[in-house]
């Protein structure tokens, strides 16, 4: 399979063509198992030939390439000291929803740009490759997979119109409230409680690690209605900052993705208006359940192009820094690595387009997800790990911008579904 990369001149690509083969999850609980075969998620027959086509249209070739100058131009400006204050990048922002970045899968009668899924991680790809603000990234990230994406498939009508355009044009910032303090990996083990009263819903309860929570305007708030019905009585609620009750607690430092804020969120008789019940109510876990999957294929688009920059970035080192009378690159061990960093963001390219192709033509990407979070998640790690051994002594220095990227990736194996889930996933969908 040849695909083109994105951070060099566009070229022809070929089609792929193979068969996939697939074994069909065991039975969970319903809103989960209607997630898994819905949508985004599935499986299908054993044995179906598909065929891909990774080659651009001019259309696409134009956004790519409008994306990657205005990302180079307009947003790599006091990373260094954003990232050493812990300081989001509003500016930035603003700009990136003026461009049409946060509603890059929002069909266009909500605001959006109406891309599909190949499109838009491709897009992303080349963000991710043009920025140097990881953290920037992660929070259009975690706000376009789980706020935008909730809405478009599960909102209704009115609150399609009533939100999805802010949220497109950066006016309006969204996040997830699912995390508590007691449940992380057995994420459906809910606290919060959402009771019905009259034409409200009364939440109370606790979330940490709250993407975008200091920030955010919106929040798709899980929390449990019917304790003794499992996974099948979570319900999904759309919580408006400054709500009565709401509280945005303690900002959380983190090692990494500094300029993407973070906190805890405390719910104290909060009172959210019935029409702001997301979905069906019992419906959270199949809610959440696809939106993972879109957040899992997506979220480390960026870090494809991430990784891409990086490799380049050491074959200039490895050309320019003299030992020994010759350059760097010419010892064994240094191409070595450089070959290793090569060979890992093609196979995520690979991955990640895939996982872009299928959620575009068929329903059949949990499994595919739960891959290319995995794998690009190793990569990107190992890459900087890399990157940092190429450039000795002067890659764990903060102004040479490698150290920062190591430190943006390790969380990749924990956001989301840390790698250990992914495995079990990947595990349970192969019949183990």
């Amino acid at each position: 399979m040849v695909c083109a990369c994105l951070t060099a001149p566009p070229r022809a690509c070929r089609v792929a063509v193979y068969r996939v083969y697939r074994v069909t999850p065991a039975a969970c609980g319903s809103g989960v198992a209607e997630a898994v075969r819905d949508g985004t998620s599935g499986s299908q027959a054993d044995g179906e030939l598909n065929g891909m086509d990774f080659a651009w249209s001019d259309q696409q070739r134009e956004l790519l390439d409008a994306v990657g100058r205005f990302a180079s131009q307009q947003l790599n400006y006091n990373v260094i000291e954003n990232d050493r204050d812990s300081v989001f990048n509003h500016d930035a922002w603003k700009k990136c929803g003026s461009f049409g970045i946060q509603g890059l899968p929002v069909p266009a009668e909500y605001g959006g740009l109406g891309m599909d899924p190949l499109t838009t991680v491709a897009a992303l790809e080349r963000l991710g490759y043009a920025c140097k603000d990881n953290g920037l990234l992660f929070s259009i990230n975690a706000h376009l997979w789980t706020a935008v994406t909730p809405l478009v498939y599960n909102g209704s009508e009115a609150q399609k119109k009533k939100y999805l355009p802010g949220l497109c044009n950066g006016t309006i910032i969204g996040g997830n409230a699912m995390s508590e303090p007691n449940s992380g990996s057995d994420a459906f083990s809910l606290t919060t409680t959402a009771v019905k009263k009259g034409s409200r819903y009364i939440i109370n309860g606790s979330k940490i690690f709250v993407t975008n929570g200091p920030i955010a305007d919106l929040l798709v708030v899980f929390a449990t209605v019917d304790k003794t019905r499992g996974p099948d009585g979570i319900s999904a609620f759309l919580v408006e900052k400054d709500s009565p009750g709401m509280n945005v607690a303690r900002k959380l430092e983190k090692m990494g993705v500094r300029t993407s804020p973070m906190a805890e969120v405390f719910f104290e008789n909060c009172e959210v208006p019935e029409e702001n019940l997301l979905g069906n109510e019992g419906g959270g876990a199949f809610l959440f359940t696809r939106s993972m999957t879109w957040e899992r294929g997506c979220i480390l688009a960026s870090a494809v192009g991430s990784m891409q920059r990086l490799l380049e970035t050491c074959i200039r080192y490895a050309n320019e820094r003299k030992q020994g009378g010759q350059a760097i690159g010419k010892y064994q061990l240094v191409a070595s690595k450089i070959v290793d960093m090569k060979v890992r963001v093609e196979s995520s390219r690979h991955m990640l387009y895939h996982y872009g192709w299928l959620s575009g033509h068929r329903k059949a990407v949990y499994l595919e997800a739960a891959m290319t979070k995995l794998h690009i998640a190793d990569c990107w790690v190992k890459c900087c790990e890399d990157a940092i051994q190429i450039h000795g002594g002067y890659g764990y220095m903060t102004e040479y911008e490698v150290e920062r990227e190591l430190r943006d990736a390790i969380g990749s194996k924990l956001y989301s579904g840390t790698s250990e889930i992914q495995r079990n996933i990947i595990a349970s969908m192969l019949g183990l």
